[in-house]
């Protein structure tokens, strides 16, 4: 493993030089999970790799996934137990990579009078998930009776109610993810840069991609990369380079919108997550997470623009109703909404299915200039889609270069931020840092963010809080992560800090409304931007607040 480099906005051009003037293993086109996946199993398989992302890191489908690591209970009625076993498998191993971040979860299925999920049927699905799955000790499945469910969850409907299955899960924070496997590759060598679009490929004289044509959105300038082979891992995009390819033929994809909104915890005070049914046979969640309860998610058929994707009042009404329809003393409405995000799902078209029908398993093409795209599969099965992919790469490098097939190794390397070896070191280090902070006025809810969120980083973050002298507290800890994400994290801009790096828009909207401004000026004055920048900066937060918070047809 090498000393990983510098991973800041103020290393970008020596980043940028360092790529037009080397040739690489591997260019990898797209910042988000699987991408960065790739990534890391190439670049610790000893390969030469540049990630390049034409937004921030996770701003597409990797922000805005229902954020559970989870094994596909749902594909079981599709009987696509391939899937349910490989996911399910990955779970484990995904926690162990991160057990700050991918965080077990129980989950409540309600068993609803009239609802789609019987009491034989339920007991056998889940009997057959743990199977697949290789569920062990405490997380293997339970079937409550009528009492015991409500016990565990009092807010389901007590005339409708037989009894629930009870069930094992994890949820993460799917940006963090991404950005943290993407900071582990570098350990091994590997550079990333975001706010940089391929809009051509290179070739060789026998027509064969050779590199990409790329240009840096922050400077402005183009530049090209030398490279054996690409992969574009691009998400909802994968077909536009397959179009710029010329190999557009064949499967293409068939992309999804799905909606999550978020409430105050107390205007849905679910005690833990619950996965139910609702009339039109769709499955909802809705998850406990700090302060608040988010749910969703929708499944529709989406053919608008790729780079602006909304929730509308069609689809906040639906949700809406769904809750209020499982939950009959919740009575939430249009302004219980505090925020919300809406992504896309990349999944393969199939003639004749609908959107809730299409298989979530990936796939990988490969172009005649030897172009490979890969798309579809879920957030969970990340890691073995990059370990297929790179497997595809190093037997076309044994072939042709005569290298020896290294096997993948990502199951075995922590991600950044992970010197746990199990999740109750987890809990206690948040115990340690809650001792730590609560005596200057901030809650355990402050300890639990930070630890979740980063791991061990967090006595960085802290370090440099210390050294902060602002009367507010809290501005001077959300400083302190932003000088951490600025000089560890490829911040560009107070977006990327406060979307992506921390999520608050999602999930502390209120911190957002309180302190952009304050962001705005620190990341000016550390990026050395001036008032014009400030200025559309500004403009930019404001205008994500408000159409994640406020909804129109």
């Amino acid at each position: 493993m090498k000393e990983a480099r510098p991973f800041s906005a103020l290393t970008r051009p020596e980043d940028l030089a360092a790529l037009t003037s080397e040739t690489f293993d591997l260019v990898v086109i797209g910042g988000g999970i699987t991408g960065a996946g790739i990534a890391l199993d190439a670049a610790s398989r000893g390969l030469k790799v540049v990630l390049l992302e034409k937004g921030d890191f996770a701003s597409g489908t990797s922000s805005k996934s229902t954020k559970l690591i989870h094994g596909g209970l749902r594909y079981l009625k599709q009987f696509d137990f391939w899937l349910v076993k490989e996911v399910g498998s990955e779970r484990a191993i995904v926690h162990n990579l991160a057990p700050h971040l991918v965080l077990p979860e129980k989950m409540l299925l309600p068993l609803i009078d009239g609802g789609s999920y019987g009491k034989w049927l339920t007991s056998i699905g889940l009997k057959v998930y743990d199977i697949l799955a290789q569920v062990t000790d405490d997380d293997k499945r339970q079937m409550l009776e009528k009492k015991e469910a409500l016990k565990k969850e009092p807010l389901l409907p007590k005339k409708l109610l037989k009894g629930a299955g009870f069930y094992a899960e994890y949820r993460t924070d799917d940006s963090r993810l991404t950005i943290e496997n993407i900071k582990t590759s570098l350990n091994f060598g590997a550079r990333a840069l975001n706010y940089t679009e391929v809009t051509d490929f290179r070739y060789d004289d026998n027509g064969i991609v050779s590199g990409v044509v790329a240009v840096d959105l922050i400077g402005g300038k183009p530049f090209q990369v030398a490279s054996r082979y690409v992969i574009s891992a691009a998400g909802p995009w994968v077909d536009d380079l397959r179009s710029v390819n010329h190999s557009k033929k064949g499967k293409r994809l068939h992309l999804t919108k799905g909606v999550h909104l978020v409430f105050p915890f107390e205007k849905l005070p679910v005690r833990q997550s619950v996965y139910f049914d609702v009339p039109d046979g769709r499955m909802i969640f809705a998850i406990p997470r700090g302060r608040v309860t988010y749910v969703g998610t929708t499944d529709t058929n989406y053919n608008s623009d790729k780079d602006d994707v909304r929730t509308d009042l069609a689809d906040a009404i639906y949700l809406i109703s769904a809750v209020n329809n499982m939950f009959p003393s919740i009575e939430l409405e249009m302004s219980d909404i505090e925020s919300s995000w809406a992504g896309l799902r990349p999944l393969i078209h199939e003639e004749g299915k609908s959107a809730a029908e299409l298989s979530r398993k990936d796939e990988i093409f490969t172009s005649d200039t030897g172009l490979i795209s890969i798309a579809g599969g879920k957030l969970t099965g990340y890691r073995k889609m990059a370990e297929r992919v790179v497997n595809r790469i190093l037997r076309k490098m044994e072939e042709g270069l005569g290298l020896e097939f290294r096997e993948c190794i990502t199951d075995e390397i922590p991600l950044c931020g992970n010197e746990f070896s199990k999740f109750k070191q987890v809990k206690k280090y948040i115990g340690e840092v809650a001792a730590e902070l609560e005596p200057e006025g901030f809650e355990h809810y402050d300890a639990w963010y930070l630890v979740t969120n980063y791991g061990r980083q967090t006595d960085e973050i802290l370090k440099t809080y210390r050294k902060f002298k602002d009367a507010d507290i809290h501005w001077r800890l959300m400083k302190a992560e932003l000088h951490f994400g600025l000089a560890h994290e490829m911040v560009q801009n107070p977006m990327d800090f406060l979307i992506r790096r921390t999520g608050r828009l999602y999930f502390d909207i209120h911190s957002v409304r309180k302190y952009h401004g304050m962001v705005i000026d620190e990341c000016a004055k550390k990026l050395k931007a001036g008032s014009k920048s400030k200025a559309t900066w500004k403009a930019e937060i404001e205008s994500q607040i408000e159409r994640h918070s406020s909804f129109s047809l």
